[in-house]
């Protein structure tokens, strides 16, 4: 929350007056036990795009906003784990997930904006359908970035405005009200969020009538960034 370009990388009037920390906390706690008893649609409906992106990861790994863990079952079975979350009820979810498939990790209640963590810490970083929620996503995306080391994975799985006009103007008519039950904005534009954080984007497409962006990142350096590019559909 301290960059202005944050402010200025999102598209929708939900951001006039973003939720603070404690308030998304506490819509999460409200809504944890429906995120886990609508897993199985979750997996249904963006487990084709999980699991290609998510299988790259490895080494040392750190879901960022792992939320009750659905990203955890996409990732190797030999990577080790740290999970990441602002409510105590979603990580109670997602200790539920991790005590189910055999994968060496742990959970901490943290900040995303804040990320409690040596630099260069983790040799991938994933986060899914999060930047929508942070309060500054910006900030949460540099957090993420200071946090991998060089040359590590950034992956990330995000949802926004579509491409299709009609769904994009009902996105747009929801977007407000959406915001204000869910704490999430509904028209972001991921791939400005990362653009002004910066990463050194090396893939970039859309699925869903362009609803989900799935993007491969790694932390910035001198060659090119990919971000101010439109992203490629990616395969239905």
């Amino acid at each position: 929350m301290t960059d202005a370009a944050s402010s200025e990388s999102t598209s929708d009037g939900a951001d006039s007056r973003p939720m603070s920390t404690d308030e998304i906390r506490d819509t999460y706690a409200d809504r944890a036990s429906w995120f886990a008893r609508f897993d199985w649609l979750d997996r249904l409906f963006t487990g084709r795009y999980r699991r290609p992106l998510f299988s790259q990861a490895s080494g040392r790994v750190l879901d960022v906003a792992c939320g009750t863990g659905v990203n955890f079952p996409y990732l190797p079975e030999s990577v080790d784990l740290v999970g990441v979350d602002l409510s105590p009820e979603m990580l109670a979810g997602a200790s539920q997930h991790l005590d189910g498939l055999e994968l060496d990790g742990e959970l901490r209640e943290m900040d995303a904006q804040e990320l409690a963590f040596e630099d260069d810490s983790f040799d991938t970083v994933i986060s899914s359908l999060s930047t929508c929620t942070f309060p500054d996503p910006v900030a949460a995306l540099r957090e993420m970035e200071r946090v991998c080391r060089p040359g590590g994975k950034i992956l990330l799985l995000e949802h926004g405005r579509s491409d299709v006009g009609a769904i994009a103007k009902l996105q747009d008519w929801r977007a407000d009200s959406h915001y204000e039950s869910m704490g999430c904005r509904l028209t972001q534009e991921p791939m400005e969020h990362v653009a002004a954080a910066g990463l050194n984007v090396r893939d970039a497409r859309t699925a869903v009538l362009g609803i989900l962006t799935l993007i491969e990142a790694e932390p910035a350096d001198e060659e090119p960034d990919l971000a101010d590019e439109a992203a490629e559909p990616a395969g239905e």
